[in-house]
């Protein structure tokens, strides 16, 4: 029996493992794709390059582009959708695009520059690095800045500042809304089909109608994306595999008791069969 618990530990040590190389592999899989490019990009950089200074919060640029990516995106993609040229809400007019695609994120103190594969141990230092070390790899042209949208894509709902003001500012949100309308209109003119002109509406009222002083209007009533969550993707490939160790513990359980209560019943029968008559 001892020899049989000893084995079952190593099994289930051995599943555990195996699980989590699993999760490792399928967490990083998406950041070894640009490896390889990451490295001769930088052949390209110029110390000696002059750069201007960058007048956008990378904060706010991240949750406008966070906002898109979630609550925008999705219906562009199942309309089969493309954002024309001059729409501002394309991921070609983010300033900081490449630099947000070249974080690696390993774990959760576990930040990597794609560039020069230097190791952080939080995302604000791994910016700091693109401020300092990469910053000729921004192109800081006029309309490149996602910030600058922030009023009208709920930036601050995205970065979970959700304690409600004290008293509305009508005026800021009717600024807020004459952005918003501006990007539907810029983005998906109604006079470019049916797919254009849906998108349209959907934009108007999944980011505009929020807009107001009226605390019954929420942003995002349409939903977003749906994410897989990674705890649960760990959960799900955990339990196939040690469903299958339980069955078998079960099972070797089972043949144990089985066994010795053979071994019982033969050394009950020895007994009797030593006693005299």
């Amino acid at each position: 029996m001892l020899r049989c618990a000893g084995r079952l530990a190593s099994l289930l040590l051995a599943a555990l493992l195996s699980a989590s190389s699993l999760i490792l592999v399928a967490e990083s899989h998406e950041d070894q794709g640009f490896h390889g490019a990451a490295g001769s990009r930088i052949l390209l950089q110029d110390p000696h390059q002059h750069t201007h200074d960058v007048h956008c919060s990378r904060e706010r640029s991240r949750a406008a582009w966070e906002a898109i990516d979630e609550y925008l995106m999705p219906f562009v993609e199942k309309e089969k959708y493309e954002l024309p040229s001059k729409c501002r809400l394309r991921p070609v007019n983010d300033m900081f695009r490449e630099q947000e695609q070249h974080k690696i994120h390993f774990d959760i103190n576990d930040w990597r520059c794609g560039f020069c594969k230097k190791a952080f141990r939080a995302e604000k230092f791994l910016d700091q690095h693109f401020e300092n070390r990469h910053k000729n790899l921004l192109d800081n042209s006029e309309g490149r800045c996602m910030a600058d949208l922030c009023g009208a894509l709920h930036c601050d709902l995205m970065m979970e500042f959700k304690k409600p003001k004290s008293k509305c500012n009508a005026a800021a949100a009717l600024r807020n809304r004459h952005l918003c309308e501006s990007l539907a209109d810029s983005c998906f003119p109604i006079n470019q089909g049916l797919a254009a002109s849906r998108l349209h509406e959907f934009f108007l009222r999944q980011f505009c109608d929020a807009h107001t002083c009226n605390r019954g209007a929420k942003p995002f009533p349409k939903g977003g994306r749906k994410q897989t969550n990674r705890f649960y993707l760990a959960l799900c490939v955990l339990t196939l595999i040690l469903l299958p160790l339980f069955y078998l513990i079960v099972f070797l359980h089972q043949r144990e008791m089985k066994k010795g209560v053979q071994d019982l019943r033969r050394f009950s029968k020895i007994g009797q069969k030593k006693k005299p008559s």
